[in-house]
């Protein structure tokens, strides 16, 4: 076996496709669309890499077959904020074989180490404002859109491969059947009686810029006390609005108001993975897309995913977060959505883990966050 850095267009083409071949025939794999994974992978196209760089590594048996993969990244705006020497990887896949993802592990320590780097995290694919995490528990349902997914062994190698875990995140699941909503909708009334001056709206899509820039400064304030927050840039943002864009129910991005200044937001999106595991190999052509659009319309998406919510320092522990849940499973009820899954939310988060489970949310799936000293 032999580890290779990946230096060509080439080499980039199998790193991306092992992840394809490497999941063939499970049934709860989503497969991400290829040309998302290209762009998050290029410098050109994804912002990122203003401020963080990457090392992608592939590892191969005698005859040039693939056992794995990894990247090695350098996160700037991680360090700038917490100048703490971790370096992170990412883009981690391996064949049932420890020695694999041992050696994998061992190769992008090096390299994080010829960086500066003391300590390395992960995975984030390649930050955690990107699709992060490693599933430990719930194999055997599909993931929700922008969420990940693995094979089983994964966190039994990363920690045979002396990684620690360094948080835990979960998955909640509420569906309309056996929700006490009716907790959340008196809690709603109290909050707003509390606080007459607060107002909850919808997206304006004809100053879609203008909204997004006001959910990024909420965001980087509200996030900026959390386990691992990085704050994006608005490059960064920008690209993640314009990707929410294709796929967002305006009914499901709200605004929460003091006398009409943004204050708060939630982002739950329709769980288009639900019409994309129908395309089989990420390729939306020539057949993926119209497999896409059809199941689409023929009302497959029956859930959303609450994956951002955020509220200024100064207003929280005043219920604004119960507030915009309640306002996002109305409006996801009205627009036909049975159920919706709360992802992710930290183990440390306590006060948002009681109010999902006093309204009857379920810990349906677990992640963890492993890291290690280089």
């Amino acid at each position: 076996m032999k580890i290779k850095p990946v230096d060509s267009k080439a080499d980039l083409n199998r790193f991306i496709s092992f992840h394809y071949d490497h999941y063939r025939g499970d049934r709860c794999w989503i497969p991400q669309l290829r040309l998302d994974v290209k762009h998050t992978l290029d410098p050109s196209k994804n912002p990122f890499f203003d401020h963080g760089k990457l090392q992608a590594f592939l590892a191969e048996d005698d005859n040039g077959r693939i056992l794995g993969r990894i990247a090695a990244i350098v996160n700037g705006m991680h360090l700038k904020k917490y100048d703490d020497n971790v370096g992170f990887f990412g883009f981690f896949e391996s064949v049932e074989d420890h020695s694999v993802t041992d050696a994998l592990v061992q190769t992008a320590g090096e390299w994080l180490r010829a960086e500066g780097l003391t300590a390395m995290r992960g995975p984030a694919n390649p930050s955690l404002n990107d699709v992060a995490g490693l599933v430990v528990s719930g194999f055997d349902r599909r993931p929700a859109i922008m969420m990940p997914y693995n094979k089983p062994y994964y966190d039994d190698y990363l920690t045979r491969s002396g990684f620690e875990r360094a948080m835990t995140m979960w998955a909640f699941y509420v569906h309309e059947k056996y929700a006490a909503f009716d907790k959340l909708w008196r809690g709603r009334d109290i909050v707003l009686k509390r606080q007459p001056g607060l107002t909850i709206r919808t997206i304006d899509m004809s100053r879609f810029d203008e909204e997004a820039a006001a959910i990024l400064d909420i965001y980087n304030e509200a996030w900026s006390k959390n386990w691992g927050h990085v704050p994006m840039t608005d490059r960064e943002f920008a690209k993640v609005a314009k990707d929410m864009k294709q796929v967002l129910d305006p009914d499901l991005i709200l605004i929460v108001e003091d006398e009409g200044q943004p204050m708060g937001f939630a982002i739950s999106l329709p769980d288009i993975n639900q019409a994309l595991r129908h395309v089989k190999d990420g390729r939306l052509f020539p057949t993926g897309l119209l497999r896409l659009l059809a199941h689409t319309k023929m009302g497959t998406i029956s859930s959303i995913r609450m994956l951002l919510m955020g509220v200024r320092l100064k207003y929280q522990g005043r219920g604004i977060d119960s507030l915009l849940i309640a306002n996002s499973i109305e409006n996801g009820q009205k627009r036909g959505y049975e159920s919706a899954e709360m992802s992710w939310v930290l183990d440390s988060n306590q006060r948002l883990i009681n109010n999902l489970e006093a309204i009857g949310g379920i810990r349906d799936k677990e992640y963890a966050l492993y890291e290690k000293q280089i």
